[in-house]
C-alpha cells in the first residue's frame, strides 16, 4: 500500500512514521508514506496557500490552487483523495478496512479556518473525520488514519490473527486483558483465566465484551 499525505507542516509526521510497527513497515517496504509539502505549490514569491474567505468571516482559508496542483503530481487512477474535516463522515472500523482495500490514498490536511470548498467537490473522492471535535489541522487525523489502516496490511503487524478480536473489530469491544503477576496490591485475575480451560475462557471474553460493550457503548447495540 501507498500512502501520500499532503500538509503544510510536513515535520509533524517525522516521529510518528519513524518509530514502533509503523517504522519498520516502511523500512522494510511493506507500506509506503509519503509526505509532501504544500508550501512548495504556494503562489507568488511567498508561497501563499491561504486568502481571506469571500463573504467576510474570521480566519483565512486554504486555497484550491495549490492543492489541486499537488494532488494532480502524484495521484493515479488507483488513487483515493481523502480530504480530512471536521464535517466529514466519522471513521470507524469498517471504514478503515474498506480503505485498507486501496492501493493508494492520498490524504489532505486542511488548516486555518478551512479549505475551499472545490477541494472537497471536486478534488476529494471522500471527507473523514475522526471524531465529532475540532483540530486545528488534518495532520494529527492523518496520523490516525495511517496508523489504523497499516494495521490491516499484511506484514506490518506480527499477527494478523489479533485483529479478530480487537475492540470494534466484531461490533464490541474488546474484553479485559490480564498478564502476570496473578496477584497485585490484593487484585487478583480471573480464575477462569488460570484454569486453562479454552472453551470457558472463550465463553467468559465473549461475556465480558458483551457487558463492556452494553455499559460503554450502548450505541454498539
Amino acid at each position: 500500500m501507498r500512502i501520500d499525505i499532503v500538509t503544510l507542516f510536513p515535520r509533524m509526521f517525522d516521529s510518528v512514521l519513524n518509530a514502533s510497527l509503523l517504522g519498520r513497515a516502511i523500512e522494510s517496504g511493506t507500506l509506503e508514506v509519503k509526505v509532501h509539502d504544500l508550501r512548495a505549490h504556494g503562489l507568488g514569491k511567498h508561497r501563499s496557500v491561504d486568502d481571506e474567505p469571500y463573504g467576510g468571516g474570521a480566519g483565512m482559508v486554504m486555497r484550491p490552487e495549490p492543492i489541486f496542483d499537488a494532488v494532480e503530481e502524484i495521484r493515479d487512477e488507483q488513487s483515493h483523495v481523502v480530504l480530512l474535516s471536521p464535517r466529514g463522515s466519522l471513521l470507524r472500523h469498517d471504514g478503515v478496512a474498506r480503505l485498507a482495500e486501496r492501493e493508494h490514498i492520498i490524504l489532505i490536511c486542511g488548516r486555518y479556518e478551512g479549505v475551499d470548498e472545490r477541494v472537497a467537490e471536486f478534488l476529494a473522492d471522500a471527507e473523514l473525520s475522526i471524531g465529532d471535535y475540532v483540530l486545528a489541522g488534518g495532520e494529527l487525523a492523518a496520523m490516525v488514519v495511517v496508523e489504523s489502516v497499516s494495521r490491516f496490511v499484511p506484514g506490518v503487524m506480527g499477527n494478523m490473527t489479533s485483529l479478530e478480536s480487537e475492540s470494534h473489530s466484531q461490533g464490541l469491544l474488546e474484553y479485559p486483558q490480564y498478564t502476570r503477576p496473578a496477584q497485585y496490591r490484593g487484585h487478583s485475575v480471573p480464575e477462569v483465566l488460570l484454569s486453562g480451560h479454552h472453551g470457558e475462557v472463550d465463553r467468559w471474553r465473549r461475556a465480558q465484551s458483551d457487558r463492556v460493550t452494553r455499559e460503554r457503548r450502548p450505541d454498539f447495540s
